[in-house]
């Protein structure tokens, strides 16, 4: 075992689950581990290194801003926070923002503002107010949050929690209009649920929701936290059913991989109930984090990640819906935010994620995600069909039965000592056991390399047999 992972185990409270890989840097769509091993990221960090890693225009402004002013109190007023909060309102549509930290310091920040907007300027009684949120939410982990939503592990132990929920299916609008009642005071609802397994509503539901809301003064918020930013290929998912909402969330993406920056913006009517001493965060706004954002959403733009994102995304989820495997069971997404659900009968989520990495990529548990970056590579022989950077890994190196590393096998020809076998799949044994580490190997088809051919040979009779 790793030094490392031995002294994060013995150190570090036990509230995540790695995968068996110690990260030591990374460039564009890759990383590498402490061997020298190089991963395609198809996490993105939940979309907060959708810029990609080291982007080197962030880097630059991060350390020239750095050398200039850092963090100050929000006591004072810098060069840097009214820039960043005027191009983030002018690209969503918003009247004002409030900048903070975390995804979930963003969304706590636009409870306070449903609840207090309901008391002053909806005329809801003193400590009635009420949020609608959906099933299979995933906002945060704060305790607030955490108290609305309807995954029981996340709410095991940490009770009691606040009132004031209440809980609709998603997807679902005539649910959403006959929760709401005279002490409504906002609908909480992400476009695409991202945490709760990629879920993608019917078409047409977030438009209706407005419809709802507006006829019942209800405010509209989304949370873009993951979605937001060119993730779904436009700047903001609730765009592609053209909705403006009352209030946005935004988070990850806006720190550009670098700083956690997120921001709460809103309608006048809405963010104007906050007076001074209200609300606030030491290192929300701070001129660091400032800079960093305001060039994370020039590089959105100017680079066009979310036309990037479109296109790429629409080949991505054609080719994964093409893999005919038994473990397959669906695949969901819009844009570049893309997941897989497997038959766990067949092989747990966790083991295909531990496959996968052993080829060279990197995603996760659950619901296996595949959030690729839209950023274009910097070599031009990146560019593969439909000019998908993060589609052009090229099988990274195959690691053998022994553990030893084998040059790459799929550009040099299969060796004649390997066996084929079923759906043109070859394997460096003569015989496979019902329990081992075979390598398997796809010759790749035609016009598509890399990851998805990765995927296809690991969600094919390989790692059926192998996983037993």
């Amino acid at each position: 075992m790793s030094y490392c992972i031995e002294l994060e185990r013995r150190y570090c409270a036990h509230n995540y689950e790695p995968l068996p890989v110690v990260l030591t840097r990374a460039e564009g769509v890759y990383a590498w581990d402490e061997h020298g091993k190089r991963y395609l990221d198809m996490m993105s960090a939940y979309s907060a290194v959708s810029l990609g890693h080291t982007h080197p225009r962030l880097l630059n402004a991060l350390q020239e801003q750095a050398r200039r002013l850092a963090v100050v109190s929000r006591a004072f007023y810098t060069d840097r926070l009214g820039p960043l909060a005027q191009r983030a309102c002018e690209l969503t549509g918003m009247d004002l923002a409030l900048p903070m930290n975390s995804g979930a310091e963003a969304v706590e920040t636009a409870l306070k503002a449903a609840r207090k907007w309901a008391y002053v300027v909806k005329g809801v009684p003193e400590n009635r107010a009420e949020i609608i949120v959906c099933r299979g939410n995933f906002h945060g982990r704060t305790i607030a949050i955490v108290g609305f939503s309807s995954e029981p592990q996340y709410r095991s132990g940490f009770g009691p929690f606040p009132p004031g929920f209440v809980l609709v299916p998603y997807g679902d609008a005539e649910a959403l209009q006959q929760a709401v009642t005279p002490y409504t005071a906002a609908f909480l609802v992400e476009p695409i649920q991202g945490e709760g397994g990629i879920i993608t509503p019917p078409e047409g539901y977030l438009a209706r929701c407005a419809e709802i809301c507006r006829s019942r003064n209800v405010l509209l918020l989304c949370d873009e936290v993951q979605t937001g930013l060119g993730r779904t290929g436009k700047l903001l998912a609730c765009q592609h059913e053209r909705v403006l909402p009352d209030g946005l969330i935004l988070g990850k993406a806006l720190g550009g991989g670098l700083l956690p920056v997120s921001m709460f913006l809103a309608r006048r009517a809405v963010m104007e109930v906050f007076e001074p001493g209200d609300h606030g965060s030491t290192f929300g706004g701070n001129p660091l984090a400032c800079a960093v954002g305001l060039e994370a959403l020039n590089v959105l733009v100017e680079e066009r990640l979310p036309q990037r994102a479109a296109e790429l995304g629409s080949y991505l989820l054609e080719k994964l819906r093409a893999i005919d495997s038994p473990v397959l069971r669906a695949v969901r997404g819009k844009g570049l935010l893309t997941g897989i659900e497997i038959d766990t009968r067949r092989a747990s989520t966790r083991d295909l994620c531990v496959a996968l990495l052993r080829q060279g990529i990197l995603t996760k548990t659950r619901i296996i995600r595949f959030s690729a970056l839209p950023r274009r590579s910097s070599s031009p022989a990146s560019r593969s069909t439909g000019r998908w950077s993060a589609s052009r890994a090229c099988y990274p190196q195959v690691t053998e039965s022994d553990g030893s590393s084998s040059a790459n096998l799929l550009h040099g020809g299969i060796p004649p000592d390997w066996k084929p076998r079923r759906r043109g799949y070859y394997c460096n044994r003569a015989s496979l056991p019902r329990r081992g580490n075979p390598v398997w190997l796809r010759p790749p088809p035609e016009g598509l390399t890399g990851s998805l051919g990765v995927l296809e040979k690991s969600m094919g009779i390989g790692l059926i047999d192998e996983l037993g």
